[in-house]
């Protein structure tokens, strides 16, 4: 392991190295364009692209890349060298400001439903100052925002800085209310981030896996994760290897990895950053997700990154612990010592609530994928029902706010264990929980619903821009009163009542709950992702983005469009790869058993006719019934993605039509191999079982 600080951002093109190769008052103006938006002139461009050019090639860059985020749900580079033709026939090293702030790619191959007429090919790419660029791979990546040839966003980024800078103007307005002299607010996110890592042997045995990304079949294996000794568990010699190569080179990169351990389930972990600035977060998360599958491979190991790669131990999330600060450096969700007197506090709290609870919804679809749709209501992944957890204390100071009671404090317990050598420590005022969409964790939201594969910047895009809105309703009601204080508690008190439905601290898992979160107090229970996308332009929906200029109309209608296309092709290949790996590998497996016991039966018998052949006939009639179910689901399925490929552009009815009618085969399609699986004998059976790939990594 090498020197920790030295290496920490040694691969970054960061403020420090800005601040040694710039001219001061180069150095100034960037500054000033990171931290306050304002435009960067192309003169100063051509300073710092040549600066950054120098320090590349001193580091071993060779090219050039704007590295953006198009709807694909992962990054894309296009790579230029920096080499420029003399007239003497050699080559000189060269980096133009224009190179650096602006580039142009071809766009007709990602996503852009309803943005661009199909012959339109040009998309541009506008460097973000406010992500440090770096070097991967001996290539400069230049964190960029990707757009049409019509200004309409094409990537992930655009919309996320759109929302920053709304809760930024709308915060603002409200803070100098309170007389707050903060010139800035932005929001800070950690993704946590879990993954499975299994061996390349057994991966590569799966088709599955290969195609999905998931297990399409598996039986139980006798042992998962109920004796719970996996989580947190002593870290195996090839895991530990893989998680210290991936710490140091997440390290280089400035990412601020922190935690690492076994999560949950078999083969399972975590690794866990520092908090920052949401748009390097989210930068950030695509960063940890492409190094955790490429150093994964250096090991002859595979990281899996789906919500749901096997039934029945626990899916994979991305906890998102979203907070807001101001630039002087205080934490807006920080209640303090005496939060019922916080009134600033009080008021940003208020204004997640009505957020989440309006805008529930959004919130849904902004975590809606096939693969979260396996994961969601198990295994401490939160129901699909939206709910905040804002523990007993805060939620007594609400109560007593609404009600006009006087809030009995409560005072700071010491843990005591009960042994005399142990030391005693503060208890938190709330316990946990681990059912909640989102919670409360002490100067922050965790949002618990987002699934791993998930591009994070879709989710605190919602957040933000929620949030950002109810902000601005604020200060337009108290902006301008005679008696602030007055107006601010009746402006308090109304919002806690009518909202406070949105808050349960109680266990998401009970039906109870369900039943009376959508019957009684009436939130939506949106369970798959079509039911969820169907949403997407609800009429308030529209108008919260278009408002505040985070999107506009058509861009969402896009986006709608693209998500459930996406939903649509990803369930039809996992289809097509049950079809095939039915076909091909499981019935002829289960038709060759069933002839190995046939063929036992006749010639025990042949022997002594009144033998006992309980075993193999019993065994051949259930195996004989299993084959049959799955050579029918088959074909009906076969049926049914004929039917699918009539639907062509209309996305949201294939999406229905998929959930309603080809999942139901997959399901029972599956129920057949798996208790297949369980009665043939092991040398017949086709693939690696869950047990081989879960405990494949010694």
């Amino acid at each position: 392991m090498k020197n920790v600080p030295e290496i920490f951002g040694s691969l970054v093109f960061n403020d420090a190295v800005m601040k040694a190769r710039l001219p001061k008052e180069t150095y100034r103006l960037l500054r000033r364009t990171m931290a306050e938006g304002k435009h960067l002139d192309l003169s100063v461009a051509n300073v710092v692209a040549n600066a950054m050019k120098d320090w590349a090639t001193e580091n071993g860059a060779t090219h050039f890349t704007h590295w953006f985020q198009p709807m694909t749900g992962v990054t894309a580079e296009k790579h230029d060298s920096f080499i420029s033709p003399t007239d003497d026939g050699r080559v000189i090293m060269e980096f133009s400001g224009k190179e650096l702030v602006r580039g142009e790619t071809d766009a007709s191959s990602f996503p852009s439903i309803g943005l661009r007429s199909t012959f339109e090919a040009r998309g541009y790419t506008a460097w973000d100052p406010t992500s440090y660029a770096f070097i991967k791979d001996g290539t400069l990546c230049i964190p960029t925002a990707f757009c049409s040839y019509g200004g309409e966003a094409l990537d992930k980024k655009t919309p996320l800085l759109r929302s920053m800078e709304a809760i930024n103007k709308s915060a603002l307005r409200v803070l100098k209310l309170f007389g707050n002299e903060a010139t800035r607010v932005i929001t800070t996110v950690g993704p946590e981030q879990e993954y499975f890592l299994i061996d390349k042997s057994v991966y590569e045995k799966r088709p599955d896996l290969i195609y999905c990304g998931r297990t399409l079949f598996g039986a139980k294996p006798p042992k998962g994760q109920e004796l719970d000794d996996h989580y947190f568990g002593s870290i195996k010699p090839r895991v530990a290897a893989f998680m210290q190569e991936l710490d140091e080179e997440l390290w280089k990169l400035g990412v601020l990895a922190k935690t690492k351990h076994n999560e949950g389930a078999p083969a399972q972990h975590e690794l866990a950053p520092i908090f920052t600035t949401t748009n390097i977060a989210c930068d950030h998360n695509q960063l940890t997700m492409e190094l955790m599958k490429n150093i994964a491979k250096k090991h002859d190991l595979v990281c899996l990154l789906h919500e749901k790669p096997f039934a029945g131990v626990n899916g994979s999330g991305k906890h998102n612990n979203w907070s807001i600060s101001t630039n002087t450096g205080v934490n807006l969700l920080d209640p303090g010592e005496t939060p019922r007197d916080n009134a600033q506090f009080i008021l940003f709290l208020c204004a997640v609530i009505k957020a989440v609870d309006e805008y529930q919804d959004m919130l849904r679809l902004a975590v809606a994928t096939p693969g979260n749709d396996h994961r969601l209501g198990a295994a401490e992944a939160p129901p699909a029902v939206v709910s905040m957890f804002l523990g007993d204390e805060l939620t007594e100071i609400l109560d007593s706010l609404e009600n006009g009671t006087v809030y009995d404090a409560k005072e700071q317990v010491l843990m005591r264990i009960g042994v005399h050598v142990l030391p005693k420590f503060p208890k938190d005022t709330t316990d946990r929980n681990r059912t909640s969409p989102l919670a409360f964790t002490g100067n922050k939201f965790e949002f618990r619903m987002p699934g791993a594969s998930l591009a994070v910047a879709s989710v605190n895009v919602v957040l933000n821009t929620a949030v950002a809105k109810v902000l601005a309703e604020f200060a337009d009601e108290l902006e301008g009163v005679e008696d602030f204080e007055k107006s601010l508690h009746t402006l308090i008190v109304r919002t806690i009542r009518e909202h406070k439905r949105i808050i349960f601290n109680g266990n998401g898992y009970d039906d109870a709950w369900i039943k009376e979160a959508t019957e009684v107090r009436g939130l939506s229970n949106l369970q798959t992702t079509p039911d969820a996308l169907a949403h997407y332009t609800d009429k308030k929906n529209v108008e919260l983005f278009t408002s505040m200029k985070v999107f506009s109309e058509t861009e969402m209608r896009s986006r709608c469009d693209i998500r459930m296309e996406n939903y649509c092709k990803v369930m039809k290949i996992e289809a097509l790869t049950m079809i095939e790996m039915a076909e091909k590998q499981f019935i002829p497996a289960m038709s060759e058993y069933s002839k190995l016991l046939s063929d036992t039966i006749i010639s025990k018998k042949s022997v002594i006719s009144e033998i006992d052949c309980l075993f193999e006939e019993s065994t051949l009639s259930r195996l004989s019934s299993l084959t049959s179910t799955a050579y029918s689901t088959v074909k009906e399925m076969k049926v049914r993605v004929e039917e699918l490929q009539t639907m062509k552009k209309d996305f949201e009815k294939a999406a229905f039509f998929i959930k309603d009618k080809i999942i139901p085969l997959m399901t029972s399609l599956r129920e057949a191999v798996d208790e297949a699986e369980t009665i043939c004998a092991s040398k017949y059976w086709p693939v690696p079982t869950y047990g081989e790939i879960l405990f494949s990594v010694k």
